[in-house]
């Protein structure tokens, strides 16, 4: 893989002008783009298609499907339909995807979301030995591979104790990327790109840092960069 079929672009805009404007100016330098619940909420399964034809390769579609086992492969199967390379989903039951045909869509398994610290965990009620975040996500990794995914999303910081424990195949999707790990926002458990693809991520996510920049091409182009040094 290319560095740069290794950068997710978070699209987190409502509208279908903004969404194509920014696939149209980071198509040459993005390799995958992310379609999250704000845009898919607000434009509806019709924005893959505009998506596509500003010249998106790959699309994510990340919906974090939570649900009782039937409900979640019946989504699937209509997400997969779509056309889209990932989808991520909750995963809290063994085998739930079992003997499901969802084509060239690849299932990943969210862990433990990268705006939650350990008192986070701890105020939602998990025991002592799980509020450590690395310890939830290396559980929760085991429980989405059982699932049937074909990889996890998981912070940076615990990007190398994961793809130890589920080996070279898995994908091993990274947001919560902040370059220079520089950020004020809702996140909290962020690496730089460098430090996540050097621990092993198959892929990173990257939103703001992109979206807002003054020029987002550029910005994109240095986290490809980035991502190729390391």
């Amino acid at each position: 893989m290319q560095a740069r079929d290794r950068l997710i672009f978070a699209v987190d805009v409502p509208s279908v002008a903004e969404a194509r404007r920014l696939v149209e100016l980071l198509k040459d330098d993005v390799g995958v783009f992310k379609v999250g619940l704000e845009l898919f909420v607000a434009q509806g399964p019709a924005v893959l298609a505009e998506l596509r034809a500003a010249g998106a390769r790959e699309i994510f579609l990340d919906l974090k499907l939570h649900d009782i086992p039937a409900t979640m492969r019946a989504a699937a199967r209509q997400a997969a339909a779509l056309g889209v390379g990932m989808l991520t989903c909750h995963c809290d039951q063994m085998a739930i995807f079992e003997g499901v045909d969802l084509g060239g869509t690849r299932l990943l398994g969210v862990t433990t979301l990268t705006s939650l610290g350990p008192e986070d965990l701890a105020a939602m009620g998990y025991p002592p030995a799980l509020q450590d975040p690395r310890e939830l996500v290396l559980r929760r990794a085991g429980l989405a591979m059982g699932a049937g995914c074909a990889g996890v999303v998981c912070s940076g910081q615990e990007a190398a104790a994961v793809r130890q424990a589920l080996g070279p195949q898995a994908l091993v999707v990274c947001p919560g990327i902040r370059p220079g790990q520089a950020g004020d926002d809702d996140q909290k458990r962020v690496v730089s790109p460098a430090m996540a693809v050097r621990a092993g991520a198959s892929h990173i996510v990257v939103g703001r840092p992109i979206r807002d920049a003054v020029d987002p091409a550029q910005a994109a182009r240095r986290i490809v960069q980035e991502m190729a040094q390391a």
